[in-house]
């Protein structure tokens, strides 16, 4: 079954007047997916979740239904979203929780869910951007676990009016060696997953580009851990300065970036929270693209320079392949190819499926690109929920 833009005068019809007086909506994002001919079922995709229905007039044989009223009962609800800061290795952290948990020690075990969503970002690792698929994801598997998203240290400062969250377990800074650096950031997951998650409770790693390799040495690292699926979306894990765009930035980021530094510092620093926010709104707007959280970070020159550094690092550390602990962990990953990927060209998913041929290693069918989760989170959360359907029956 394939997603398919309306392409046909027919479908377009019928969408419009058998599904328009009920959405009321604008169908510039609109999907339909086509089966057996003429069975349609439309999609239009939102902030919070996706419309859905069956269109009667399509339907060969007795089925009539015109709306689902699960999917609709899953539109008015909206699924909460708790924003964190917490103290994790000494740096302020952002963590989004996705559903009602917030606390996973604190459930009684009898409400505790048994498995928990872990999503690790790309670079720069701004959870917000995150938020729609979190939400997606937490909605096509039922809702029956959290999903969390984890920001990258010193990638976010804490608004002044939030509490920081500190645990008597967490380890201090100059514990981990270049904690803004590459295996730093992996040291930072682990401390978190360590330090906050029970130990019993069963994970579900989704890393997303440079969060690909971070997953990967979390296996590598800790295989104690109860990891029974690992995503690698997009996976940014080997010769990242080799392809298309790691040509263009490595320079940038690895010769030019104290000049880049101290430019940010100077254009940014002295501009006040209200004209940062209003730029900031404005390039939301214009992109289309909206945010539950604040995303101010993304003109905070720390911030901005901490995900420079961490981008030099890639470029210089991301050359071969760790494919002695993708073999040892082949049965438990999913990699997730795109076709039109300047960061991991195809080439890359060809000689990846040609060394482990019996591995789950797909190639993207949609087009996705890279940033998929800027304006293609529902469609990657429901593929994923897709696979992961064999695993969840189990819990």
């Amino acid at each position: 079954m394939g997603l398919d833009l309306i392409d046909d005068v027919v479908a377009a019809h019928c969408v419009v007047e058998k599904f328009g007086g009920c959405l009321g909506q604008s169908w510039s994002t609109v999907t339909v997916t086509k089966t057996g001919g003429r069975v349609c079922r439309v999609n239009q995709g939102a902030g919070t979740g996706v419309r859905s229905g069956v269109c009667g007039a399509c339907v060969e044989g007795p089925q009539q239904q015109l709306w689902d009223p699960e999917m609709d009962s899953s539109i008015k609800e909206e699924i909460p979203v708790h924003e964190e800061f917490i103290l994790c290795c000494g740096v302020e952290t952002q963590v989004l929780k996705c559903g009602p948990w917030t606390n996973l020690f604190n459930e009684q075990r009898a409400n505790r869910p048994k498995l928990l969503i872990f999503i690790i970002t790309g670079n720069p690792g701004f959870c917000s951007f995150y938020v729609p698929f979190a939400k997606a994801l937490h909605s096509s598997t039922n809702r029956r676990f959290p999903v969390w998203v984890i920001s990258h240290a010193g990638h976010v400062l804490a608004p002044k009016d939030k509490k920081i969250l500190t645990t008597s377990d967490d380890s201090d800074a100059q514990a981990v060696k270049d904690i803004y650096g590459l295996q730093g950031q992996v040291e930072h997951k682990l401390a978190f997953l360590r330090t906050h998650v029970p130990k019993e409770m069963k994970l579900v790693v989704i890393g997303h580009s440079v969060g690909c390799y971070i997953s990967l040495e979390i296996l590598r690292l800790a295989p104690e851990l109860p990891i029974i699926r690992s995503f690698l979306l997009f996976p940014t894990i080997e010769r990242i300065s080799e392809s298309p765009n790691g040509r263009i930035a490595t320079p940038l980021l690895c010769w030019l970036r104290y000049g880049l530094y101290v430019l940010g510092y100077l254009l940014l620093k002295p501009w006040p929270e209200k004209i940062k926010s209003l730029v900031l709104r404005i390039a939301l707007q214009m992109m289309n693209l909206q945010s539950e959280f604040s995303v101010l970070n993304i003109l905070e020159p720390f911030c901005l320079a901490n995900a420079a550094y961490l981008g030099a690092q890639e470029m210089m550390k991301l050359v071969e392949r760790d494919n002695k602990t993708i073999r040892t962990h082949l049965s438990k990953l999913t990699f997730y190819y795109g076709t039109i990927d300047r960061w991991c060209p195809i080439k890359y998913y060809e000689d990846i499926k040609k060394d482990f041929p019996e591995g789950d290693i797909r190639l993207c069918e949609k087009n996705l690109p890279h940033a998929f989760i800027l304006h293609f989170s529902r469609e990657m959360a429901d593929m994923i929920a897709d696979w992961l359907k064999g695993d969840l029956s189990k819990i």
